[in-house]
C-alpha cells in the first residue's frame, strides 16, 4: 500500500480487538500496524527504519505498560503521536485521566466504527496542526 496513506498503530492485548480495529481502519483506507503490548509498540519506534504512525490507538488496561504509561513514554521521548485511548472499563475518572494524558478521545468498548473513525480523524487533524510549517 502507498506509504502516503496514514499509518495507524493499534495497541491492544486482545487479538480479536486488534483484528476488528485493523479491519475497520483498513476498510477506511488506512495502513495499520498492530501490537499486542505497549512494550512492542515502543520498541517498534526505535528501529532505524521505523515509520512513526500518524495516530496511535492505545488500550488503557494491558499487562505490562498501560496505555497511559505508553503515552507518558511517548511524551518523554518527545514523540508527537496523537493518541486515542480505548477501554472496556466504565470507571468514571478515566475520561479525565485520558484528557490529562493528552489523549484526543476516550472510547469505551464496545464502540462503533463511526466513533472510531471520527476519533482517528480528529487525532490526525490535531497531529497535522502540531507539525511545523513546510518551507
Amino acid at each position: 500500500m502507498d506509504s502516503t496513506v496514514p499509518l495507524i498503530a493499534v495497541v491492544d492485548d486482545e487479538p480479536p480487538v486488534r483484528t476488528m480495529l485493523g479491519r475497520v481502519l483498513r476498510l477506511a483506507d488506512y495502513r495499520v500496524a498492530a501490537f499486542a503490548s505497549g512494550e512492542d509498540f515502543l520498541a517498534s519506534l526505535t528501529s532505524a527504519t521505523a515509520e512513526q504512525p500518524t495516530c496511535a490507538i492505545l488500550d488503557i488496561h494491558m499487562p505490562g505498560l498501560s496505555g497511559f504509561e505508553v503515552q507518558a513514554r511517548l511524551r518523554a521521548a518527545r514523540r508527537r503521536i496523537p493518541v486515542v485511548f480505548i477501554t472496556a472499563s466504565d470507571e468514571a475518572s478515566l475520561e479525565r485521566t485520558a484528557l490529562e494524558a493528552s489523549g484526543i478521545r476516550l472510547l469505551r468498548k464496545p464502540f462503533s466504527s463511526d466513533d472510531l473513525l471520527e476519533a482517528v480523524g480528529i487525532a490526525m487533524a490535531q497531529g497535522n496542526d502540531e507539525q511545523p510549517p513546510s518551507p
